[in-house]
């Protein structure tokens, strides 16, 4: 876990998240915990990998988010894979409802990190790509990956 100039200290992040979809923009939100699952995420037992957000009665619900059982938790600990409700204002959330249902997008949670010693969440509302857009993807990505390279050997 590395903090960064803004204060964040990144606990995880979703980097496939990025390989399959297009992120068209990216809030931040905070998290409901119990105290195991916080002293989980200090010590780094947390998957985003299969994770998403639905909206649910006007609320932020995320699924599929797998938070490990604390080991000194005991009977403390919750179920890993619980669905665990975001915490943002009721006009965003409708605002991000009536996006996913009009144009179709997803909520994917893209990181997890500690600001200000509070757990948050930057969710990205995403579009999903095609095969041959991640292969462009992959293909600038080399290229620019080659012209860094020419350009630091002719130096």
């Amino acid at each position: 876990m590395a903090a960064d100039k803004s204060g964040k200290k990144y606990i995880a992040q979703n980097r496939e998240a990025r390989h399959e979809y297009f992120v068209i923009e990216a809030l931040e939100t905070g998290i409901e915990l119990v105290g195991t699952e916080v002293k989980s995420l200090r010590a780094g037992g947390v998957n985003l990998k299969d994770a998403w957000v639905d909206v649910d009665d006007g609320e932020l619900i995320a699924k599929g988010m797998h938070i490990s059982p604390y080991e000194h938790g005991g009977y403390f600990n919750r179920d890993p894979v619980r669905p665990r409700r975001l915490l943002a204002h009721k006009a965003e959330i409708r605002r991000l409802a009536q996006q996913i249902k009009l144009q179709g997008y997803t909520l994917i949670p893209l990181s997890l990190y500690f600001k200000n010693g509070r757990v948050k969440v930057e969710l990205g509302l995403c579009k999903g790509k095609k095969l041959y857009d991640k292969r462009a993807t992959a293909a600038a990505r080399d290229a620019k990956r080659d012209i860094d390279r020419a350009m630091k050997s002719q130096r």
